[in-house]
């Protein structure tokens, strides 16, 4: 980003339109390093820089990515229809900013969902062809069998593709659990893929992208953090 105005950066920062941006300046409300800025038209090194707006501090970032502990009940859309969507549980800058969704979770799935204004970085992370692995776990209607487990990772037919889907892995977790990798993140795939096996998913949660998990993440259903670059790194595909 380099130097920019500061009712620029504040702008790039999702807090509003360039005007609103100015009349907070102007207005006391920024300030760096406790010392209150008020010309908006002032230029700043953007590397590092750390505002305080209401009170409350922000890292200048030039994209963020995120993780969200995703509640069941939330659509993953920024027009949601039926449900609230995912950008509700985040602060409004991320809105401005355009923040969506990496890929898509059902409704009524939870668990861990990337979101990033960086669309480099959302269209990679959605290509099928980077093979990233994705742990679900699957509750099931009907109790697990070593023959289901047998079929989902021999391939199963769903009727909208050419060729048959396997699972990466599948392990039963319990009598109605499956612990179930994936790399393709076709639509609704786990539920499809169980009935297609001739079971029901009752309900499903991810628990991990790449080798980054939900529980090193230390997230409570609702909550968000930025990733770090450690972080950021488990994401790519793992051979």
């Amino acid at each position: 980003m380099s130097k920019l105005s500061l009712d620029r950066i504040l702008q790039s920062q999702g807090f509003g339109t360039r005007k609103y941006c100015r009349a907070l300046i102007e207005d006391g409300e920024v300030s760096i390093a406790g010392v209150v800025h008020d010309n908006y038209k002032q230029t700043l090194e953007t590397d590092g820089l750390v505002l305080t707006v209401f009170e409350e501090e922000w890292v200048v970032r030039e994209h963020v990515y995120i993780a969200l502990y995703k509640p069941a009940n939330f659509e993953c859309s920024r027009k949601p229809s039926h449900h609230p969507g995912v950008l509700t549980l985040l602060p409004e800058q991320f809105t401005w900013r355009e923040v969506q969704p990496v890929g898509r979770l059902d409704h009524d799935t939870t668990g861990m969902l990337l979101m990033s204004d960086d669309g480099p970085f959302i269209h990679a992370q959605s290509s099928p062809k980077r093979h990233v692995p994705k742990i679900y776990q699957a509750t099931t209607q009907d109790p697990v069998t070593d023959q289901l487990v047998a079929q989902l990772l021999a391939g199963v037919q769903l009727h909208d593709e050419p060729a048959p889907l396997a699972a990466q892995t599948c392990v039963q977790r319990g009598e109605h659990q499956l612990e179930i990798v994936l790399e393709q993140g076709k639509y609704h795939q786990v539920k499809r893929m169980l009935a297609a096996a001739g079971n029901h998913c009752s309900a499903l949660h991810r628990s991990a992208i790449g080798t980054l998990t939900l529980a090193e993440l230390g997230l409570e259903e609702g909550e968000w953090c930025f990733l770090t670059a450690e972080q950021m790194a488990k994401l790519t595909p793992t051979s």
